[in-house]
């Protein structure tokens, strides 16, 4: 259900889909691409709330949703719910929506009000169409502060999560949780709400325990997954001293298999849940487990992506591919797959900057630098440092310590001039830092 941790990971949706004519579709919902300040006076106009897609072109999650989620016809009569706005979080564009709603986390739903603009309702990553008309159901309860009992609750954590009171929400929805029966049908939906807010409380035990507790009793589909994927990234992402580590881990392992095999789940999210699992089995010390897994999941990812019908569905498939050809040793297996990827998406430049890491993976220095030099000719926003980082370690590893350090000069320099600075460049600029006090630009 969402991209939190590295690539991540949560997500919902069905691995099966329907078929799709081989045409490029639209969006089943009449998105504004980019203007919040036309979608807000729509909103006010209409008096109907604003949907949020806040997304990124380099989050796997985002074009999942994207394009295996958003384009469906089932969600066509949804059409007149809301105004619906797309925001491009890169683009320089939309700086004043993410000054007035920052984004941790990609993609982030938002719904808002049509008076004031502020949320009602976040979520954090994708869902099934199942889920986002769900979602849209909690979204004008929220608004209208309406329903008794449960629903009610939920409404009200809802709007303390959407205020930025994540310790409000969280408390509300373990009460919700403990009070509610087993078959309540938004039990699954409190319990990945419930562990999205404590991650971003970095109550990783806590979150943990949430899970652990609640998750076994779920029906087995997208939130029982959602829940167990981040169950187990909390668990991970725990100091490995930790004395409840590892008993989470063991307890919550074996419910990822479940989860990774459950054809009603995303792919992406799979993928995500792959991820972990592979990651795991290596931290574990067990190198022929985390092999077997890698090998699994790139198949995994090989069979989805050849069952796609356009570029863009099958694209959306590249990051993960990337990740489980080098967890299993073998990053030539990715190269075809970016490739074909950038012939048929040539204003994209996520296939030559993925393309470049490949390459410097197999020591083809050469082919790295210009498929980096490919891929900022056409990248923009802060995803652009991460592409001239990328190509600094290929200068060092090659060699050329010199151009290395002066182009991590130039990051440095440009990213500290952003302001306010996303996350991720934040996080860019703690390694761009280490490797230049450490005198050299390699690979930390």
């Amino acid at each position: 259900m969402r991209t939190v941790p590295l690539l991540l990971l949560l997500t919902a949706s069905c691995a099966s889909l329907p078929s799709r004519p081989a045409t490029e579709a639209v969006s089943a919902l009449p998105f504004i691409e980019d203007d919040f300040p036309r979608a807000l006076a729509l909103s006010r106009e209409r008096g109907k709330p604003v949907f949020v897609d806040a997304w990124a072109p380099w989050c796997h999650s985002c074009r999942s949703l994207k394009e295996l989620v958003l384009k469906d016809p089932a969600l066509a009569r949804h059409a007149d719910r809301f105004v619906w706005l797309s925001v491009d979080t890169e683009r320089e564009v939309n700086a004043a929506f993410l000054e007035r709603h920052p984004v941790q986390s990609w993609p982030t739903l938002f719904v808002l009000s049509p008076g004031s603009g502020e949320p009602v309702l976040t979520w954090v990553g994708t869902a099934t169409v199942a889920q986002l008309e769900k979602l849209f159901d909690d979204a004008e309860r929220a608004l209208s502060a309406g329903g008794d009992g449960l629903e009610a609750e939920l409404a009200a954590a809802d709007r303390a999560a959407a205020a930025g009171d994540r310790a409000k929400a969280a408390d509300a929805l373990a009460r919700l949780l403990h009070v509610a029966p087993a078959d309540w049908n938004r039990r699954g939906r409190a319990l990945e709400s419930l562990a999205t807010a404590l991650y971003t409380l970095a109550d990783p035990e806590r979150c943990a325990r949430a899970v652990r507790t609640y998750a076994p009793g779920l029906e087995r589909g997208p939130s029982f997954a959602n829940a167990v994927a981040m169950g187990l990234s909390c668990a991970e992402s725990a100091p490995p001293e930790s004395a409840w580590r590892a008993e989470a881990l063991r307890e919550l392992e074996p419910l990822g298999w479940q989860a990774v095999g459950l054809p009603s789940v995303l792919a992406d999210d799979r993928s995500g849940l792959y991820e972990l699992l592979c990651g795991l089995r290596s931290e574990a010390g067990d190198a022929a487990g985390a092999h077997g897994c890698a090998s699994t999941w790139l198949g995994f990812l090989e069979r989805e992506a050849a069952a796609t019908n356009t570029p863009a569905e099958r694209a959306v498939f590249d990051a993960h591919r990337v990740l489980a050809a080098l967890a299993l040793g073998e990053p030539q297996r990715a190269v075809p797959a970016l490739l074909q990827s950038e012939a048929a998406l040539p204003g994209d430049y996520n296939a030559p900057a993925r393309l470049a890491l490949l390459y410097r993976a197999q020591k083809r220095y050469p082919e790295s630098l210009a498929a980096s030099d490919r891929a900022l000719a056409t990248v923009y926003g802060p995803r652009r440092f991460g592409v001239m980082e990328q190509k600094a370690k290929t200068l060092a590893e090659s060699g050329d310590a010199a151009a290395a350090r002066g182009l991590l000069e130039q990051v440095k320099a440009e990213a500290s001039a952003l302001s306010p600075r996303p996350p991720q460049v934040v996080r860019l600029l703690e390694r761009v830092e280490k490797q230049l006090a450490a005198g050299s630009a390699r690979t930390p």
